[in-house]
């Protein structure tokens, strides 16, 4: 494989090689393969997201995903779960945390979901890339990274902030041959909105695709937008319309504060594995189904897939909504469960497991 390119990007987009150029056809045929796999068949899930640890070295006040202590998941039951994940057939398995950089086996753990035959993504803040890790990133053959950055400048609610993180984006668009993708936020605890318009116009001067996000509560329900928010990230979904307005169009309803009619596939389409190998619908309904990976089999998928969530409506879990708009116009739910509350066979009421 021959290097990365060597000229330093500072202020154009990131250069287009033809090694990148054929990795990015072959990403969006492996793409355009998965869905067309979703489509013909319900009984797999089609994306995962995968916890390796809990630990994170940061501290943002509004999120409910991270420690400061945590261990590392071992490198073994790592693969373990991810051979679980392939073995139910997963077509897209996304590493979050916690801080999944901090993980010291990481690359193993990338090269795992690709034999698997999955797409490799991953949710980070950024702060530990350097060109050799991102080196190492490409090799194990990570196909997607996401960064959220949720401001211009570092305060009390986030350190994630473009003035902390721009050289770490420049990094990325000299070397990575993935496809990254920078999210910046609107809503309660970012002190000024309009940080996400100047995060979005960078990260696509950069090369880089770019969406947005509203923050949710603690248990990923929807906050209505302010009139400042709103006209922010009316002018940021302009920007990015292109890839925005296919699967983002439920934001619409949340910005308003009004809720989505819809059929959440969590636990079906969509699974969430904590750093302890359990099965939970999303990052904020940890605790139900809570089934351990290992015995999570096509039949718990199926059931899944065709039970209602009662918090769907009101929900901001942008990843679990586009996941389950694949499925949207077919199979009507037949049963129900309210997550926070006992039901569906279970005698304990969901909780939030720190």
């Amino acid at each position: 494989m021959s290097s990365a390119p060597t000229t330093a990007v500072v202020n154009g987009s990131r250069p287009m090689t033809a090694r990148r150029r054929w990795k990015a056809v072959t990403r969006k045929l492996r793409e355009l393969g998965s869905i067309g796999s979703a489509v013909l068949s319900t009984g797999h899930p089609y994306m995962a997201h995968i916890v390796p640890m809990r630990r994170c070295n940061l501290a943002c006040t509004y999120c409910n995903e991270y420690d400061d202590h945590s261990d590392p998941v071992p490198l073994e039951e790592m693969l373990r779960r991810i051979d679980d994940l392939g073995r139910l057939g997963t077509s897209v398995i996304t590493i979050s945390g916690g801080e999944p950089l901090l993980h010291p086996d990481l690359d193993q753990i990338i090269a795992r979901i690709r034999k698997t035959g999955a797409i490799a993504g991953m949710i980070t803040n950024g702060y530990l890339l350097m060109p050799d890790r991102i080196e190492r990133l490409n090799k194990a053959g990570l196909d997607h990274m996401q960064i959220s950055i949720d401001n211009v400048m570092p305060d009390e609610v986030s350190k994630k902030s473009l003035k902390v993180l721009d050289k770490k984006l420049q990094m990325l668009a000299e070397h990575a041959d993935f496809h990254v993708n920078i999210n910046s936020v609107v809503g309660g605890g970012i002190a000024n909105p309009n940080d996400a318009l100047t995060v979005s116009e960078r990260a696509l001067a950069l090369g880089f695709s770019s969406t947005i996000g509203i923050i949710h509560d603690g248990s990923g329900q929807l906050k209505p937008l302010g009139e400042a928010e709103r006209t922010v990230w009316d002018k940021v979904r302009n920007l990015t319309r292109r890839s925005y307005s296919r699967f983002n169009h439920f934001q619409e309803a949340i910005a308003n504060g009004k809720t989505n009619d819809w059929r959440c596939r969590a636990g079906g389409r969509y699974v969430y594995i904590c750093e302890n190998g359990l099965v939970h619908y999303c990052s904020q309904q940890r605790g139900y189904p809570a089934v351990p990976l290992a015995q999570y089999q096509t039949a718990d998928v199926k059931r899944e897939f065709l039970t209602e969530k009662s918090c769907a409506p009101s929900c901001t879990i942008s990843c679990v909504h586009q996941v389950s708009y694949i499925d949207h116009w077919r199979a009507p739910q037949t049963s129900s469960v309210t997550p926070g509350a006992s039901g569906h066979g279970a005698d304990a009421e969901l909780v939030q497991i720190r």
